[in-house]
């Protein structure tokens, strides 16, 4: 289905909304009191709030804790929430990690000491963050600087108020949050930053895979996880493990570790790390963030992968997700970067047979959701027009609902990613504005609609197939599904 058929799809339907526009339609209906806004939780294959099924029309957006740090930028964290909500997006997926760089989150391996803080915070924000460090360092004695920002007792700098100001914000909008705990790339540290914080200490590291493998690295991880699951949040006064505004921790981002194309190594990583963050926070779900590469121990699912290389990295979807405390399959679709970057009909039929595949596993070998949680394709592909994404993003909202239809595991997806005006130069290539994306905005809006009045229409309780009276349901069974 093209955009121009989906745009007019739009208009046909809106005389089911319970208001004029399907912006307004998906936020009204995703309206949450104050007493429905309770832990998320996976019964069987389905997500569930209060026995209510739960299904999620989401979005990435993942640089929102370090714009949260800066005055100068803590408005687009605002914005994204508001025009996200408007279209009826309730959860997003955003970093809990900045390792070592610029505004890091984790300057070094450990604890920090929270009182000082609270008087450090606010005098860097007195400051133009282009000279940020400078003129407070220069306040310091020597002595108390090299404790401070050298010891392996300090984590956090600036992190503090920001998580804490994202984390609130997001409650105010009812979205809640995906929180990945690391990166498997470069990008605000990752893996590579704790090997380098090894090295620095003596440890004998070949790798950056050593990462999963050595146990001062994993302690390192685990100290982090531990700060961040028992903070206290200073603007609600709800310590992280016990607040609903948190949708599922997430282990790492995409997870590879090529050095061991066995999975071996990776699998005791996650064995490891899923029991650890259990072991402190029952309450909430915890997924690993994979891609969703199939490895040896189902050679027969290999005909899915994109390609050959993808067996090769150290992952293996069905292995990895029956782990202990691994609540629900995470899987993403980039068929640009995948299959090949010029835009073409083959990616859309990548698109329908990896999602099929992921959702049959789901059910068959895991009994448990699969979310896929970054999808997009960019704007900088060869061949590349908005009427592709409107029929990409349309392919995996409508492969999503004929789960939904049948009770299936496909439990929901989050876009990779929405932008607010103005933060054109963090544009990957991928981001999407709603404000200048109108049929975009709709395809969403409409899908967010569908997804709210399936999870009103039946709680986890009822046998599937029941049909309870709802002056929507025509609009969720609409024949262009």
């Amino acid at each position: 289905m093209d955009g121009d058929q989906w745009d007019t799809t739009v208009e046909e339907v809106d005389n089911h909304l319970p208001s004029s526009s399907s912006s307004q339609g998906a936020s009204e209906l995703n309206d949450v009191g104050e007493d429905e806004w309770q832990m998320v939780a996976k019964k069987g294959n389905q997500f569930v709030i209060n026995d209510q099924t739960f299904y999620v029309n989401g979005f990435n957006t993942y640089w929102l804790m370090v714009f949260a740090a800066d005055q100068s930028t803590r408005g687009k964290v605002t914005e994204v929430f508001q025009q996200a909500s408007s279209v009826g997006l309730t959860v997003c997926r955003t970093w809990a990690f900045n390792d070592g760089q610029w505004r890091a989150l984790q300057k070094s391996p450990g604890v920090y000491d929270e009182d000082v803080f609270k008087v450090l915070l606010p005098s860097f924000w007195a400051y133009n963050r282009s000279n940020l460090a400078r003129p407070l360092i220069a306040r310091l004695p020597k002595l108390f600087y090299f404790a401070f920002f050298t010891s392996h007792d300090f984590l956090y700098f600036f992190f503090e108020l920001a998580l804490d100001f994202v984390v609130s914000e997001a409650k105010k909008y009812k979205i809640r949050l995906i929180l990945s705990l690391t990166n498997n790339w470069d990008a605000y540290g990752g893996k590579a930053q704790y090997v380098k914080w090894g090295k620095a200490t003596g440890l004998n590291l070949t790798s950056d895979d050593d990462f999963f493998s050595h146990p001062t690295l994993r302690s390192y991880y685990k100290a982090h996880v531990k700060a961040v699951l028992n903070r206290v949040n200073t603007l609600t006064n709800i310590t992280y493990k016990d607040d609903p505004t948190i949708f599922a921790w997430e282990l790492m981002n995409e997870p590879r570790c090529t050095s061991d194309p066995s999975g071996d190594k990776l699998q005791s990583w996650i064995t490891d790390m899923a029991v650890y963050v259990k072991s402190m926070d029952a309450k909430h779900l915890v997924e690993i963030g994979l891609e969703g590469f199939y490895g040896p121990s189902a050679p027969d699912r290999a005909q899915f992968n994109p390609n050959s290389y993808a067996t090769q990295v150290g992952t293996d979807f069905i292995r990895n997700h029956q782990v202990l405390g691994v609540d629900f399959a995470s899987v993403h679709i980039y068929a640009d970067s995948w299959i090949s970057q010029t835009i073409s009909d083959s990616h859309i039929q990548f698109i329908e047979s990896w999602m099929g595949a992921h959702i049959e596993d789901a059910e068959r070998y895991l009994g448990m959701p699969v979310v896929f949680a970054e999808f997009g394709v960019s704007s900088k592909d060869p061949g590349y027009n908005s009427s592709f994404r409107d029929t990409m993003i349309s392919t995996v909202y409508k492969t999503l609902l004929n789960s939904t239809k049948r009770g299936g595991s496909g439990a929901g997806s989050l876009l990779w990613q929405i932008f607010p005006d103005g933060t054109d130069y963090m544009d990957d290539g991928y981001a999407i504005v709603l404000s200048k994306s109108p049929s975009t905005s709709n395809i969403i809006s409409l899908q967010s609609t569908r997804v709210a009045i399936f999870n009103s229409m039946c709680s986890w309780k009822c046998k599937w197939g029941c049909k309870k009276k709802n002056p929507l349901e025509a609009f969720f069974y609409h024949d262009d599904l």
